[in-house]
């Protein structure tokens, strides 16, 4: 009898070649260059290296290299390393159970090898001398002798070169850096024994030597701005032990971007957990805004699946509610302990020297600055929002024609977000916020420059290495909106003018979030996506808030502003601005049949 398997010109269903379905297996484990540095970190961390250095050279996808003092490879195993499912890790479906190593599957090498071209260079501590291994495209070129230093060496080049169609959906420099860069941090965060280099084309970014705790390894990597906000969390149940850092309520950012949090000792993305942070500070910090954590998870390994995706990032916990609210309890405890009046500060007066003249008012503001609390605008504040989009529209001419807006009649403010209004057929609820937003995005994108403001006070920046790259990409297009960021120091930016439609600038936060936003928005095509990119950031930070008091007057004015735009039915990220509930709805609701 023919094998099902063998063929035939007739059947539509076919099993798919060994180089194929390596390369789909290694499309799971290597989505980008970071996913090569990540799992050749996993295995140096396994090896037992004190000193792991990640080396990029040249141009994008990189000639990448990680090199590590770890215990090395024989040349036996050297040359099984690469082949699929080969690991030194486990032997049995049994260890599963309790897997403590980084890697496991065996998995790292075989797909890095299938879409790259690839060579290990690894000598063991007792061995006279090392071997080297050149692996293309998942096939064996070579094995030879090698001097080389005690550990190992794997140089990945020409990264997706066999699989053109992945390579071409990677996005820009900065932003594949952006995620290398994250990589390097979170394991510099996990590992404080260990040291970790990151050099660009022999530019040494971040060095982060062996560190005596937790807390001087987060001001190696993020800085003493960031850390001099921490509040330590040391936290004991039954079932689990938390340990690390949260920021004070006033040190918050518009994305997680800040967050780390280990479970038994491997980074992992976790929104349980995130969401169990967020809720142990209730009400201590606004919506939308996210704290900085840097959290160590300890339990039962029988607790924790770590085999639930190839990128070993995601785990599945047995008792994750249970988790997520001992976390959010530790958290509240926390900050309970903590002492959280705002700081006072001193600001550098050399970056206001080199940027202003000196008057008796200037001086106290430049003396003591009072960390910015929770805001909420006001009256006034909304005022001056409405008015300066009020003043662009006269300026320019607007479209006509029937809108779901003609004809209403504003009857009031809902939970200080959302506008009531009558209509023929029922009523209307208008997000405020969206739609405004969507009002200040069409003048932006319309007008591109629409003026700047030069700042009293100049607003310094010190950014995190990831926000530092992310920034020095984007300065071409903020300029092009108004704003004036120069350089300062090594990760030190100051900030002198800012697009006229913010306003009086209340803190430097505003900036952050941009970044934030700009960060969070996925891949960026070409100069038009970065300029929408932009477009939409400024448009959420200058739009009128959510929660913000809006009199009649004011409402009526917002309503008659975005009648004018092209799309008064969408904020500029999709969201709807209005939502129509009809007459014959609410009577089908209240049960009325006449």
């Amino acid at each position: 009898m023919k094998s099902n398997t063998e063929g035939d010109a007739n059947n539509r269903i076919h099993v798919l070649d060994k180089a194929t379905v390596n390369k789909i297996a290694a499309g799971e484990v290597i989505e980008r260059p970071a996913s090569v540095v990540k799992e050749l970190i996993d295995n140096s961390i396994d090896a037992g290296a004190s000193d792991i250095r990640v080396e990029l050279k040249g141009h994008l996808p990189w000639h990448i290299t990680v090199i590590d003092n770890g215990s090395g490879m024989n040349r036996s195993d050297a040359t099984m390393a690469f082949l699929k499912h080969a690991t030194s890790k486990i032997q049995t479906i049994e260890d599963l159970a309790c897997v403590s190593t980084m890697g496991f599957r065996g998995e790292a090498l075989s797909s890095i090898a299938a879409v790259a071209r690839l060579e290990i260079v690894t000598r063991q501590k007792e061995e006279v001398a090392g071997t080297k291994v050149v692996v293309q495209g998942g096939e064996l070129k070579g094995i030879s002798d090698a001097g080389t230093a005690a550990g190992t060496a794997v140089h990945v080049e020409d990264l997706f070169y066999n699989t053109p169609a992945r390579r071409k959906y990677l996005k820009s420099k900065r932003t594949e850096l952006v995620h290398i860069i994250d990589v390097v941090e979170r394991y510099a965060l996990g590992n404080t024994d260990v040291s970790f280099s990151l050099v660009i084309d022999e530019k040494m970014i971040l060095r982060a030597p062996p560190a005596r705790d937790l807390f001087d390894r987060i001001v190696q990597v993020f800085g003493s701005h960031i850390a001099k906000f921490l509040v330590p969390v040391d936290f004991k149940s039954d079932l689990i032990g938390i340990s690390g850092f949260i920021s004070k309520p006033e040190l918050t950012r518009s994305e997680t971007d800040l967050q780390s949090f280990y479970i038994n000792g491997r980074s992992v993305s976790s929104k349980a957990t995130s969401n169990a942070l967020r809720m142990g500070y209730y009400t201590r910090i606004p919506k939308n805004r996210y704290p900085a954590a840097v959290l160590k998870i300890t339990l039962n390994p029988k607790e924790v699946d770590v085999n639930v995706h190839p990128s070993k990032n995601q785990v599945r916990l047995s008792r994750e509610r249970e988790v997520s609210d001992t976390v959010r309890e530790a958290v509240e405890n926390a900050l309970k302990q903590a002492l959280l009046v705002p700081i006072v500060e001193r600001k550098d007066s050399t970056v206001q020297e080199m940027f202003e003249t000196s008057t008796p008012e200037m001086e106290i503001n430049n003396i003591i600055r009072e960390k910015p609390k929770s805001y909420r605008a006001t009256s006034k504040d909304t005022q001056r929002r409405l008015k300066r989009t009020d003043k662009r529209n006269e300026a320019h001419n607007h479209k006509s024609g029937t809108s779901a807006l003609d004809d209403i009649t504003i009857l009031g403010q809902f939970d200080l977000i959302y506008i009531v209004a009558e209509t023929k057929e029922g009523i209307l609820l208008i997000d405020q916020h969206a739609a405004h937003e969507r009002i200040l995005y069409e003048q932006v994108r319309n007008s591109k420059n629409s003026g700047w403001q030069e700042l009293l006070t100049p607003a310094t920046l010190e950014l995190g290495l990831k926000e530092k790259v992310l920034l020095e990409e984007y300065i071409p297009y903020l300029e092009k909106f108004g704003f004036a960021i120069s350089e300062f120091g090594a990760n030190t930016y100051v900030v002198t003018a800012i697009p006229s439609i913010f306003g009086i600038l209340e803190n430097t936060d505003i900036v952050h979030d941009i970044i934030s936003d700009i960060l969070s928005a996925g891949r960026i095509k070409d100069e038009t996506g970065v300029y929408e990119n932009v477009c939409k950031a400024m448009a959420c930070r200058g739009a009128i808030k959510a929660g913000a008091f809006c009199s009649l007057q004011q409402m009526e004015n917002l309503v008659r502003q975005l009648k004018l735009t092209e799309n008064p039915y969408n904020c500029p990220h999709g969201r709807p601005t209005m939502v129509a509930l009809k007459r014959k709805e609410l009577d089908k609701m209240f049960g009325r049949t006449g």
